[in-house]
């Protein structure tokens, strides 16, 4: 297979859609061509640090798949708005006056500018700054500036802001696609809907909210190194997990997660279409009478919580849930995971800069004290003076420049391949540092990059 030097030296890292046009005409862009990428148990490192291939995944999975781009009570009020980005394009996610969540392309329908600047607020309107065009908070145009100039058949309403062609609320999580066809929201959450399911339940009101800020970096890596990886945080993290471990029987501590571990172990699972999870349900409900339970006792409006939870589900289905602590540690193909206390959105910028926003997750039920106590636990890890986060951002960026060692472009994904197996519910299931999360994203990407040309063939051994 050609090198990377090879495979991008003639492009001179283009891009936008005529790039995208020569590299598809360009065999080592075919669907042969990306299959070949990948084989049994390893991937070529073209997938992280090629241009073309970067310019592809944009078009081809980000601009046609569902991406997650927020939640609803992000904009609980009418005219509140929220700006983000499904690939390269701007959207606006707003509740109209209406009272209706709707996901706007940010895009004046005259000559293109965006119509809202500002990375969150209230509006009435929205107003191009261009030529002064006007629309409300659902998108419908209501004035244009001299409209003498447009004649009597000009059509308003056909002028109005373009929605999302799709788009899909499940559980108040707002999703998107900029493409017209594919998969419901359901066929493509599969398995992963219980895993929501997993956090939102965790309220007693059935309820959360994202509306405590949010945490945002920008690191120099792939956007695909964001991965469910087991493997990594004993070494990478190997501070925190020794700070934790002195703090786990010292009280109440803003650090403490419920480290221990007898009983069932945690594990790895493919959950199908590119969503993977560290699953620790069974490992947390193990020790949920001896360690969860007497921590969350010990905050102030634990027990209640606790009462309330156990009322409203019984015994069993409350243990399951609190145990959790509305952590589901759940990544969606391609954007979102569900990690500690927060809500992820991962945005790829170029095939070495990826963009993460990370919101705090409160739960809707529960006293101060215990959603205060998930902030500092978010932060602790995941500020910018936190324990974990800087580790993630500089060790992505090693391995980017790792990679750019082209002598032997091969990477490893094949821990734990032998002894991996399907589970009843047809999801894949590994040790907690198997690399079956990564097998599973790496199958995704070549169903999407392909249209689903033959990727079972690709990977099986």
């Amino acid at each position: 297979m050609a090198s990377i030097a090879d495979m991008t030296k003639s492009h001179n890292g283009s891009t936008g859609a005529g790039a995208i046009d020569r590299f598809s005409r360009d065999s080592r862009y075919s669907i042969d061509g990306l299959r070949a990428m990948i084989r049994p148990g390893a991937v070529h490192s073209a997938l992280y640090i090629d241009p073309p291939i970067f310019e592809l995944e944009i078009e081809r999975i980000f601009h046609r798949s569902w991406v997650y781009v927020g939640h609803a009570s992000e904009v609980p009020n009418a005219g509140d708005y929220r700006l983000r980005t499904i690939g390269r394009q701007p959207v606006m996610l707003v509740r109209g006056a209406d009272g209706v969540v709707r996901v706007l392309m940010n895009r004046c329908r005259h000559r293109g500018a965006i119509v809202c600047e500002t990375e969150s607020g209230n509006e009435k309107i929205f107003r191009c700054w261009f030529h002064g065009w006007t629309y409300d908070t659902t998108g419908r145009l209501i004035s244009v500036s001299l409209p003498d100039g447009y004649g009597d058949n000009f059509d308003m309403k056909t002028h109005s802001l373009t929605p999302a062609p799709r788009m899909a609320n499940y559980r108040d999580f707002i999703f998107a696609a900029t493409s017209a066809d594919g998969p419901s929201i359901m066929d493509y959450l599969g398995e992963g809907a219980k895993m929501i399911d997993l956090l939102v339940d965790a309220s007693p009101t059935r309820e959360i909210e994202v509306d405590a800020g949010c945490h945002k970096t920008v690191y120099n890596g792939n956007w695909k190194m964001i991965g469910m990886d087991g493997y990594h945080p004993h070494f990478v993290h190997a501070s925190a997990f020794e700070t934790w471990q002195r703090k786990a029987n010292s009280g109440m501590s803003a650090t403490y997660r419920g480290t221990a571990g007898k009983d069932t172990p945690p594990c790895t699972r493919s959950l199908g279409n590119g969503h993977v999870m560290l699953d620790l349900r069974q490992h947390r409900l193990d020790n949920y009478d001896e360690h969860y339970e007497p921590f969350l006792k010990s905050v102030p409006g634990g027990t209640k919580y606790i009462d309330s939870m156990v009322a409203r589900d019984g015994r069993e289905r409350a243990r399951q849930l609190l145990s959790a602590a509305g952590d589901p540690h759940v990544g969606f193909f391609p954007n979102m995971q569900i990690i500690h206390n927060q809500i992820r959105i991962i945005t790829p910028l170029s095939p070495g800069q990826t963009e993460v926003f990370m919101f705090p997750v409160l739960l809707k039920g529960v006293s101060p004290e215990i959603n205060a106590l998930r902030i500092r636990q978010h932060e602790s890890f995941y500020g910018p003076a936190s324990a974990g986060s800087p580790d993630d951002a500089e060790i992505f960026q090693r391995t980017q420049r790792g990679m750019m060692a082209q002598v032997d472009p091969w990477l490893d994904f094949s821990r734990g391949m032998e002894r991996e197996f399907v589970d009843t519910d047809g999801t894949i299931v590994g040790d907690v540092t198997d690399e079956v999360p990564q097998r599973g994203q790496a199958r995704q990407w070549l169903d999407m990059m392909t249209g689903g040309a033959g990727y079972r063939a690709a990977l099986s051994a």
